[in-house]
């Protein structure tokens, strides 16, 4: 088991939803915490300011990073103020859902930079820091997209089916580091995202899942401290946490 108290973690697109959950489960296991943003700034202060309440410790860094000279602002903001990182969590996500034939490239383009191309920026600029750590961690947030597909979904399928063939390429990369490199594959979970789906179509949704409920944020977030405290031996794995909804 690796003590959390006192590490580091970047948590990408950390201001709300599955994001906010995680960098507050962190928090509460003695993680200081760098909640990253790129609109919304009133959410991140509120963040820390919950963040802060129970004796956490948290910055905020604005930071959009699908643009490679932000993820590396990012990064090194991070190092200068707390001297280290053990953990980073690549959350950030968009989508920009239309079928096929209707998607614009600008919206392929976009989801990719986002969900993708945005797991590269910020893990290049942070491995060399990760390795110095005596427990680094890279965690993935995917989808349960990645895995199954979606309908009206070919951009962020593809692109969170990206971060799973890259979370097992970079683990095997870094087996003998000090790092270990893993997925996490939430189902349809209730969050702003999720809950803005029409009522019948959200509906239609939750009654094929076995468990016959949206899964919880928090829940992700447990599996994210999971990984973090009790995954040395754990690495190139995804962990699915959908209430049964893909096997």
């Amino acid at each position: 088991m690796t003590e959390l108290r006192d590490k580091v973690a970047i948590v990408t697109g950390g201001s709300r939803g599955i994001g906010a959950s995680i960098a507050l489960e962190l928090a509460k296991n003695g993680v200081k915490i760098v909640v990253n943003y790129v609109t919304r700034k009133e959410l991140a202060e509120k963040m820390v300011a919950e963040i802060n309440e129970f004796g956490g410790e948290a910055l905020i860094v604005q930071a959009d990073v699908s643009i490679s000279e932000q993820a590396n602002y990012l990064i090194h903001a991070t190092v200068e103020h707390f001297g280290r990182l053990d953990i980073l969590v690549n959350n950030a996500g968009i989508t920009r859902d239309s079928t096929f034939k209707k998607l614009t490239e600008v919206d392929w383009r976009k989801v990719i930079d986002v969900n993708l191309n945005s797991v590269y920026n910020t893990t290049s600029a942070a491995l060399p820091y990760l390795q110095e750590s005596d427990a680094g961690r890279i965690i993935n947030i995917s989808s349960i997209i990645g895995q199954a597909g979606g309908f009206g979904q070919t951009n962020y399928a593809a692109a969170k089916a990206g971060i799973i063939g890259y979370t097992k390429s970079l683990a095997l990369e870094l087996a003998r580091s000090n790092v270990t490199v893993n997925s996490i594959c939430p189902g349809f979970i209730g969050t702003e995202m999720v809950n803005a789906i029409p009522e019948k179509v959200l509906e239609s949704i939750v009654a094929k899942v076995p468990q016959k409920r949206l899964g919880k944020p928090e829940e992700i977030a447990r599996g994210v401290v999971f990984l973090c405290k009790d995954g040395d031996y754990i690495t190139g794995q995804q962990l699915n946490i959908n209430g049964g909804l893909y096997m």
